[in-house]
C-alpha cells in the first residue's frame, strides 16, 4: 500500500482542520459581533449558568468601528483576529492529520477542543502584550480568561472537527 493512499476517505467531507477553522470563524463572527454582545449583555442573567455561558461566547468581541481613532479598528479587534489565526494554525499543526484517518474518532474531538483552548490563551497573551502597554503581569492575568473561553467554547470546534478527513 502506498503512503499516499488514504483508506475510507469520503468525498464531500472537508478536512478536520478545515471544518474546525470554519466553525471558529462562524463562532467568532457571530458571537463576537457587537450585536450579539449587546444582546447577551442586555438579555441574559449573569448569575445563571446559561446567562454566564451566553456572555462568555461574546468574549472575542470585535467592532465595526473603533472608539479610539488613534488606535484604529485593528488594535481593538486584535484578540479576535489572533484567536482565528492561532485556531487555524493549531488545528492544522496538532495531530489532526493523524487522528482524522478514523472518521468520528474521539481524538478528532479532543484535538479540536485543545487547539481552540490553546488558541484562546495564546491570542489573549499576545493581544494583552500589544495593547496593554506591554505589561507582562497584565498579560499573564488576562491569559486565564482566554484559556477559560477556549475550554468552554472549544467543544464546539471539537464537534466541528469530527468526521473530517486527513
Amino acid at each position: 500500500m502506498a503512503l499516499t493512499h488514504r483508506p475510507r476517505t469520503v468525498r464531500g467531507y472537508g478536512t478536520a482542520a478545515g471544518t474546525g477553522t470554519l466553525a471558529a470563524l462562524i463562532l467568532v463572527g457571530v458571537c463576537g459581533s457587537p450585536w450579539y454582545a449587546s444582546w447577551a449583555e442586555a438579555h441574559t442573567d449573569p448569575n445563571s449558568a446559561g446567562g454566564w455561558y451566553l456572555r462568555l461566547l461574546a468574549w472575542p468581541a470585535w467592532r465595526v468601528e473603533s472608539a479610539d481613532p488613534a488606535h484604529g479598528v485593528l488594535a481593538t479587534d486584535l484578540r479576535a483576529i489572533l484567536l482565528l489565526v492561532f485556531a487555524a494554525a493549531l488545528l492544522y499543526l496538532l495531530p489532526a492529520g493523524q487522528v482524522a484517518r478514523v472518521p468520528g474518532s474521539a481524538s478528532q474531538f479532543f484535538s479540536g477542543w485543545a487547539a481552540y483552548t490553546l488558541a484562546g490563551a495564546a491570542a489573549t497573551l499576545l493581544a494583552a502584550l500589544f495593547t496593554s502597554g506591554g505589561s507582562l503581569l497584565a498579560a499573564f492575568e488576562t491569559t486565564g480568561t482566554g484559556a477559560g473561553y477556549g475550554f468552554f467554547a472549544g467543544w464546539i470546534i471539537g464537534l466541528a472537527s469530527l468526521g473530517g478527513r486527513a
